[in-house]
């Protein structure tokens, strides 16, 4: 007598991951699977990982297979579960049946999305870029197509692929799930319709186009670096960016790091850098100001209350922001901790991918490249980011007396849809007086 069975979710790898693309099946129908042991691999634009089995029993059917792309909350297996499940012979394996659509966000009786999956490197296929600084790259809003009488979206990678390669989704025909149009089908059509010669394009009004000249190098558009500029151009469409800047006097912070970096490298095994300073000091103004630690909504303002901050990772060919989870409970050594722990594992892409996402305000560190001004872009999401630019001596004039001093520019981008210039100019000032307060015996564990 059959057991029970459970239909197999793909899950949601990130928050701006809508869909990912099964690269390999670890079992077979027929194979028996246990909870939380790897099922199948997943690639996906920020992460490759492996999808472990949300319950144990016998696997019966794959109904995605290997290279196609799913949407996330698509059954993708059935699994069968309770006293009745026993593993199937290979001569006595039954060719699985036609691929059930994938479900919406709800779920029925006997369906389980996979557990959470384990990030696996990849260094071929590294974890997609966010751009600005800032949480995740997103994709474009998904636009709708007919399947099996219904309407249904296009996934945000299919709409992507039908940009770069100037398709009309209306005239291609799906292959997928029900019906769905994938990315694969949006390739095959661009490739027949490049077969037939046609008209180049015209220029877009108002817009030179300046074709390469001799001995000119053309670089074609990595996937990440496509991502990254979808989502910077988002957030300056969407969001009202604006900026102020303060100078802060690190004279007590430098002196602080000097006094205790000695100590601190040869407990840590890692250098203690000014990021943590700036961290802890953008997370108490955070607390003093919690509107600034918000998401604009359209119709409402979500105040949140935890401080996760996302910390930019830059690397060769892309970049990364990490978020530091509540990151108002650790102290400066613990942000010390969390930031090289973070920064290491993005360099050698084994980050998961919930470590890309979640964050609720970001600090950017582009001093260390000498910069003086930064006018960041916001990830959106978030209500601002803030930079801290270089420490560099200069002259100051304190009491009639001019002396040097260390001193760093604060600079502030903000959504002014969240916050008013006097908002903000109090969420800097909070930032700038915290660190000016710093003395040589301030704790740093």
């Amino acid at each position: 007598m059959a057991g029970k069975t459970t239909r197999v979710l793909m899950p949601q790898l990130g928050e701006s991951v809508h869909e990912g693309t099964i690269s390999k099946w670890l079992v077979k129908p027929g194979d028996k699977v246990v909870e939380f042991e790897p099922m199948l691999e997943v690639d996906t634009d920020k992460v490759n990982a492996e999808v472990p089995a949300p319950v144990s029993g016998i696997l019966r059917e794959i109904l995605a297979k290997e290279g196609e792309t799913v949407q996330a909350g698509a059954e993708i297996a059935v699994v069968e579960t309770g006293d009745g499940a026993t593993a199937t012979p290979e001569s006595q394996k039954v060719e699985p049946q036609a691929p059930s659509p994938p479900r919406g966000e709800g779920r029925a009786e006997g369906e389980a999305q996979a557990a959470s999956p384990k990030a696996v490197p990849q260094p071929p296929s590294p974890p997609r870029g966010e751009g600005g600084g800032e949480g995740g790259a997103q994709r474009p809003e998904a636009q709708t197509q007919k399947v099996d009488g219904g309407e249904h979206r296009y996934s945000p990678g299919v709409q992507m692929a039908a940009s770069d390669l100037k398709v009309d989704l209306a005239k291609v025909t799906g292959t997928g799930l029900g019906g769905r149009v994938t990315k694969k089908d949006v390739e095959n059509y661009a490739a027949t319709a490049q077969a037939a010669p046609s008209a180049p394009p015209a220029p877009a009004p108002g817009r030179a186009l300046i074709g390469p000249g001799e001995g000119d190098q053309v670089v074609q558009l990595t996937r990440v670096r496509r991502l990254i500029a979808e989502n910077m151009t988002r957030s300056k469409q969407t969001i009202p960016h604006a900026w102020q800047t303060q100078e802060a006097d690190m004279s007590g912070v430098v002196a602080n790091r000097n006094a205790n970096k000695a100590a601190f490298q040869k407990q840590e095994g890692f250098s203690l850098t000014y990021l943590p300073y700036v961290m802890a000091a953008t997370i108490s103004a955070l607390r003093e100001h919690p509107e600034v630690n918000s998401t604009f909504n359209e119709t409402e303002l979500i105040v949140h209350r935890a401080i996760n901050l996302g910390i930019s990772v830059g690397l060769e060919d892309t970049l990364l922001v990490p978020v530091v989870r509540n990151a108002d409970s650790l102290s400066i050594a613990g942000l010390a901790r969390a930031v090289n722990d973070l920064a290491t594992r993005a360099r050698s892409k084994q980050l998961k991918a919930d470590e890309l996402s979640g964050g609720t305000f970001t600090v950017n560190n582009s001093g260390t490249f000498g910069t003086l001004f930064s006018y960041s872009v916001i990830n959106p999401g978030q209500a601002g980011i803030m930079t801290m630019e270089a420490i560099v001596e200069r002259p100051v004039a304190l009491q009639g007396m001019i002396g040097i001093k260390p001193m760093m520019y604060l600079c502030f981008s903000f959504d002014h849809r969240v916050l008013d210039g006097l908002q903000a100019a109090r969420f800097l000032t909070s930032c700038r007086k915290w660190l000016e307060a710093v003395t040589v015996e301030s704790p740093v564990y």
